[in-house]
C-alpha cells in the first residue's frame, strides 16, 4: 500500500475543511488543530506552505485565518505532494542508493509502476480526491489515457 506523508494528509485535512466552508469563511491553524487533532506547529508549517505556493491567502489580524485562493480542480495530488514534500515523488533507484542495485531483478517493474503512479497523481485533482463520492471512475480514466497514447 501506498503510504502518504503526515504533512500531505494534513493539507488535505484543511482543504477539505475549507471546501466545505466556502471562501467567505476563515480557517485557521488552531482549529484545524483542535477538530482534527494535528500537531499544531506542523498544520501551520503546511498552511504556510500553501499559501506560499498561493494555494491559500492570509487575512492578518486578530479574526484571521487562510481561504481558497485556488480552484482546487486545476491543482493535481502530485503538485500538491511535490510541494509540501518539496521534493519529487518518482521513485528513481539510482538517487537513492539502494543496496540492490546491480542485482536487483525488478528495478525495470518499478520504474514501470512509477510511470503509472505519475500518470494517475498528476491526472487526479485534488478537488476530485476530496469529494464525498468516494468512487473515481478509472475506467473514464484509463480510456482516456489509452487515447492519448494512441495520438
Amino acid at each position: 500500500m501506498l503510504k502518504i506523508n503526515k504533512k500531505v494528509e494534513y493539507a488535505l485535512i484543511a482543504l477539505k475543511l475549507m471546501l466545505e466552508k466556502g471562501k467567505d469563511e476563515l480557517t485557521t491553524a488552531r482549529e484545524i488543530s483542535d477538530k482534527f487533532h494535528t500537531p499544531f506547529d506542523t498544520t501551520a508549517k503546511v498552511m504556510q506552505l500553501m499559501n506560499s505556493a498561493k494555494m491559500l491567502e492570509s487575512v492578518k489580524g486578530v479574526k484571521g485565518g487562510y481561504y481558497l485562493s485556488c480552484d482546487l480542480s486545476n491543482v493535481s495530488y502530485m503538485d500538491l505532494a511535490e510541494m509540501i514534500e518539496g521534493k519529487s515523488l518518482s521513485i528513481d533507484c539510482e538517487t537513492v542508493k539502494c543496496s540492490l542495485l546491480g542485482s536487483c531483478n525488478i528495478s525495470g517493474p518499478i520504474k514501470k509502476l512509477d510511470q503509472y503512479l505519475n500518470v494517475f497523481f498528476r491526472d487526479l485533482s485534488v478537488k476530485e480526491l476530496l469529494l464525498e463520492d468516494n468512487s473515481i471512475d478509472l475506467s473514464a480514466r484509463v480510456m482516456r489515457k489509452e487515447t492519448q497514447h494512441e495520438l
